[in-house]
Order: C-alpha cells, then sequence, then structure tokens
C-alpha cells in the first residue's frame, strides 16, 4: 500500500517527469512542423540536414512516449538518454554555449531520471539512495 510519503513522491516524480515530456512534444511538434527558424538552427548552426530534421522529431516523440508509458518509461529514459547524448555531441562540436545550449539536454536528464526514479519503485530498489546500514 502506497503511503502519503509514497504518493508525494509519485506526484514529484510526475511533475518532473511531466516537464520532461512537454518539452519534448513540443521539441518533436516543432521538427514536424519545420518552421524557419528550426531549418535555420539545424541546417546553418548544427550542419544536418534538412531531411534529418524529420527523423529526428519522429525518434524525439518515439522517446518521450515510451518513456510517458509507465511500463515502458525506463527503456524510453534509456533512448531519451541517448537523443540527449547526441544533442550534446551536436552543440558541442559547433561551440554553442556551454550552460544554455550544450548542458541542456543534461539538465533534461536529470529531470527525467529523477522523476522516474520517484515514480518507479523498482528503480528506487535497484538504485537505492540509502544503503542498509552494514553490521561493523
Amino acid at each position: 500500500m502506497i503511503t502519503s510519503n509514497n504518493k508525494k513522491q509519485i506526484i514529484v516524480g510526475w511533475i518532473l517527469s511531466g516537464i520532461v515530456i512537454l518539452f519534448m512534444l513540443f521539441d518533436a511538434t516543432i521538427k514536424f512542423l519545420k518552421p524557419a527558424e528550426v531549418i535555420q538552427a539545424t541546417v546553418n548552426e548544427l550542419g544536418y540536414a534538412e531531411h534529418h530534421i524529420l527523423i529526428h522529431g519522429v525518434l524525439a516523440l518515439t522517446a518521450t512516449l515510451l518513456f510517458a508509458i509507465p511500463k515502458t518509461s525506463i527503456l524510453g529514459a534509456i533512448l531519451l538518454t541517448g537523443h540527449f547524448g547526441g544533442a550534446i555531441a551536436s552543440n558541442l562540436r559547433v561551440d554553442n554555449p556551454i550552460f544554455s545550449h550544450t548542458l541542456f539536454p543534461v539538465y533534461l536528464g536529470l529531470l527525467a531520471w529523477c522523476g522516474l526514479w520517484l515514480r518507479n519503485i523498482k528503480l528506487r530498489q535497484l538504485f537505492p539512495f540509502v544503503l542498509p546500514a552494514k553490521n561493523l
């Protein structure tokens, strides 16, 4: 049975996860719509071909949907982590500002994994922050 403390943990976990999910849904949507700003940034700044924009959108949307579904959330988090790694590499390669651009995917990854850790008891059991005391 879930105690009130666990309910709060789960709510905070879903809030953190929701931030990531909403951002990634927005990111995928603008890649499908391809406004001029997205084309300019992707092609001229990051050096990708325009036809890669749709592929990025599909990959982002797929990973995000898997992350949002409780039964596939760990797979989604792993795929999002890979996606974020590619974004870090792309921003680093073109020498974008470190804290606002290059590390932004790190911030999203931390939110995603912290949110998932809070809302998934199996993940908390696998990676406990508090280890049992050893008998000395």
